[in-house]
Order: structure tokens, then C-alpha cells, then sequence
């Protein structure tokens, strides 16, 4: 796409853009609709099927990279959106629910399931950091122990939200006592059948992903012909852009009376995310965290950090509003505006 002209990339881009936004509100209700009848829970729905589904875009652009044998793009790709995909419970936060005595995203969803998940991304995160320290020539069957400990804490994690959906020797099972009601475990009163969902799923899904990586390159491109930095672009700009299927089903989400599955979602891309390192290394056959620049480790260190606050918030669950969203989400907001600013030093 590089040798398009400025104006067709940003209107193709617009254009990927809105089949990404509509695609992710339906795969949303057929999430909803998947849950209940398959009994996954919000939570392990929104851990498993909503959040890979929603970084389709990103699996596929990671293959590409690995195959092509350019791991910085797999690398920089994959941590330079989590920072960002973390901040848009910030957006879900301040516009899914809005009016006078309307309580925060974490007052509302707060439950000791998604403090696992929290906590399974700050772990996952930690290993990525430890990882990027390890020399090159520690591969065996096309495997290192930094992408295989992930992929393992990621399943480990799965085992354990698993559990905790069923039960958690808690008051309500962990789940606070005035939170959101559990959605209907009929699908959410929606009429549509287990097969229709399956297949607006599949065609959703499918979408995202054409849409997601046509969304990368135009981006990529029209980054190019202005002269902005790579990495600061795809950071903000385009780390924004393809987390516009977390924003859709997210908005849609709450709409839907599903904060945790909202919630979910981000937590659950954001743990899932850094397993595709696995991927990569299997294909390329040579380490691929080791690639990763400082600017790739300071916004890993960053998505720790943000997860971490909004992991305080589930626990604390403050009910004042600061600016339309939760103290934690402000507390978020503040510090990925310092930390973008900081960004600029390290890319320097």
C-alpha cells in the first residue's frame, strides 16, 4: 500500500475502520448468546472466545511478520498495543453508562474473577520483561523457556478463572454484593438460536480479521508518507485503531447489562496477546523476545502498571466520578498521557 496516494489510505483506512466497529458489536451479541448456552460465564467467554476473536487482526499479523522473518514488527506489534488496549476500559468506563447516579465500570463488575485475570496479565507481562533479558541460542524444537513459561501461565489462568466461575470459598462467590446482577443464562433474552450465533460469530470474526489487517497496513503506509516515528504511531494512533473491536464490544457489551464480559474482554486480549510470542518462535525458528527494543519493554512495563490500578479498583471500588469515568480509570488516563510522554524520551 505504500504507493497509494495519502488521501485513498485514510479513506481506506476509515473504511476498515467501520467494518471493524460493526463487526465487533456483533460478535459481541453472539458472545452474549455463546455464553449462556454453551454455560462458559462471562468471564471465561470474554478470557477465551471475545478475546481472541478480537485479535484476529493481530494473530495475522504476527504469522506474517514471523514468516517474513521481520520479528521486530511480530515484537512491536504485540506489546505496543496492550498499554493502549488497557486504557480503553477508560472509553468503556466514561461512555458505556452514562447519567446522574450512575456508579464506575469497576464498582458495577467488580468480582474476584477478573482480579485473576488482572493478575494473570501482570504475571504474563512480568515474563515478557524477564524474557527480552535472555540471550539468543537458548531455542530447543524451535522453543524457548520464556514463550513456553507464557503460553503456560496463560493456560494456568484459564484453569483458574475456570474454577473461580464455579466457585470461590467467598460471600457470593466473589462477587461483590451490589455489583451487576449475573447476565441471563438464557442468552440474554435475545431470540437468537445457538447455530445463528455460531455463524454471526464465524462471519464476524472473519471480518475483523480481513478488516483488522487492511487496518494495520493503510496505517502503516499513511504513517509512512508523514514521517512519523513507527513506534510512536503504532503506540497510539494505530494501537487505537486496532482496539476498536474491544472498544465496539465493549460499548455493546455494557449496553447488554455484561460489565465483566467488558471488562473481560481486555484482560482476557491482553493475557492472550504475548502467547502468540510462542507462535512466532515456532515459526521462525530462532528467540523472538530478545528482539524487543527498550521501547517495546518501557510500554510492557507501562500495560503492567495500568492493569495494576484498574486491578485496585475492582478490589477498592471507588464510587466517585471524575470527569464521567471512576477515579481508577482518571488514575489510568493521567498515566498513559505521562507515559506516551515518556515515550518520546525512549524513542528519543
Amino acid at each position: 500500500m505504500d504507493s497509494l496516494p495519502f488521501a485513498l489510505l485514510v479513506v481506506i483506512f476509515v473504511a476498515a475502520a467501520a467494518v471493524v466497529w460493526v463487526a465487533g458489536i456483533q460478535l459481541s451479541k453472539a458472545t452474549d448468546v455463546l455464553d449462556a448456552r454453551l454455560h462458559l460465564g462471562s468471564a471465561l467467554g470474554g478470557l477465551i472466545v471475545l478475546a481472541v476473536a478480537t485479535n484476529l487482526p493481530e494473530i495475522a499479523i504476527t504469522v506474517s511478520a514471523a514468516v517474513s522473518g521481520n520479528l521486530e514488527v511480530a515484537v512491536g506489534n504485540i506489546l505496543g498495543g496492550i498499554a493502549l488496549q488497557t486504557v480503553v476500559l477508560v472509553i468503556l468506563d466514561a461512555f458505556g453508562k452514562r447519567g446522574r447516579g450512575v456508579k464506575p465500570l469497576t464498582y458495577r463488575a467488580a468480582s474476584l474473577t477478573l482480579v485473576l485475570e488482572g493478575v494473570v496479565v501482570v504475571a504474563v507481562l512480568a515474563v515478557v520483561i524477564a524474557g527480552s533479558q535472555l540471550p539468543d541460542g537458548l531455542e530447543v524444537l524451535r522453543l524457548t523457556p520464556d514463550v513456553v513459561l507464557i503460553a503456560a501461565l496463560w493456560i494456568v489462568g484459564l484453569v483458574l478463572v475456570q474454577r473461580a466461575g464455579k466457585h470461590l470459598p467467598w460471600h457470593e462467590d466473589g462477587r461483590a454484593p451490589d455489583a451487576s446482577p449475573k447476565p441471563s443464562k438464557t442468552g440474554g433474552g435475545s431470540k437468537m438460536s445457538t447455530r445463528k450465533a455460531a455463524i454471526v460469530f464465524s462471519v464476524s470474526a472473519l471480518a475483523t480479521l480481513v478488516a483488522g489487517v487492511v487496518l494495520e497496513r493503510a496505517g502503516d503506509a499513511a504513517s509512512s508518507q508523514i514521517g512519523l516515528s513507527g513506534v510512536l504511531f503504532g503506540a497510539t494512533v494505530l494501537a487505537l485503531a486496532t482496539s476498536l473491536p474491544e472498544i465496539s464490544t465493549g460499548l455493546q457489551a455494557i449496553r447488554q447489562g455484561d460489565d465483566n464480559l467488558a471488562i473481560s474482554d481486555i484482560f482476557g486480549g491482553n493475557a492472550f496477546l504475548p502467547v502468540l510470542f510462542l507462535l512466532a518462535t515456532v515459526i521462525s525458528g530462532v528467540a523472538v523476545l530478545p528482539q524487543a527494543d527498550g521501547a517495546d519493554i518501557y510500554l510492557t512495563a507501562l500495560a503492567a502498571l495500568l492493569t495494576l490500578v484498574y486491578v485496585v479498583g475492582l478490589i477498592f471500588r471507588p464510587r466517585r466520578r471524575i470527569l464521567g469515568m471512576g477515579i481508577d480509570s482518571f488514575v489510568v488516563l493521567v498515566l498513559y498521557a505521562l507515559g506516551i510522554a515518556g515515550l518520546f524520551a525512549v524513542s528519543g
